[in-house]
């Protein structure tokens, strides 16, 4: 019976140290290059695998910021491809936006679909965007049904949040690689 209980007790210290862990995680940025852009990333809070983008490009010296994201779907429906270059109704902190569809490709078991939020000046739209994210502490976006266009048919999970606590210096870490990039061209 000892026995028993001992193993009962060190299953459930084992579930509270793991949940615990879990619950600390921290957000994490990639920050990189590719060819003649620089982007900083931070992977989602519901699906870690969609992901808040940020790209800043030398074509733009390193002066404008594209912001974009990914939902996974499970959902496999026929006219998913149709998707791309529609705008699609999105709630972003519970305000009514529309986000462009940019790209939909197959992905493991389903598809991941980009969307772009714009292009917008780096300082200003950065300024704006951790603002926008300290007042309300959440940056969540939710696909939500539309003219002619029915969330729950192309996905599964609706939506997803993302820590951006660590926005302005992954930003300004991913604006000095483009410097660089620049310079290097030069």
């Amino acid at each position: 019976m000892k026995r028993v209980l001992l193993i009962i007790l060190l299953h459930l210290s084992l579930f509270f140290i793991i949940f615990a862990y879990q619950a600390q995680a921290e957000e994490e940025w990639i920050i990189d290059r590719f060819k003649d852009l620089s982007f900083a990333r931070v992977s989602g809070e519901v699906i870690h695998g969609d992901s808040l983008n940020f790209f800043i490009s030398t074509e733009d010296n390193c002066a404008i910021v594209h912001n974009n994201f990914t939902f996974y779907t499970y959902e496999k429906p026929g006219d998913i491809k149709q998707l791309e270059d529609k705008n699609i109704p999105i709630k972003l902190n519970g305000e009514d936006l529309t986000a462009k569809v940019i790209s939909v490709s197959p992905f493991l078991m389903g598809h991941r679909v980009a969307f772009s939020l714009g292009k917008f000046p780096i300082k200003e739209y950065i300024y704006f965007l951790n603002e926008f994210y300290n007042e309300f502490q959440k940056f969540e976006i939710e696909i939500v049904d539309g003219i002619n266009f029915k969330v729950n048919k192309y996905f599964d999970i609706t939506v997803n949040n993302w820590k951006l606590d660590k926005l302005v210096p992954s930003i300004i870490k991913a604006n000095k690689i483009c410097k660089n990039i620049k310079n290097l061209e030069s």
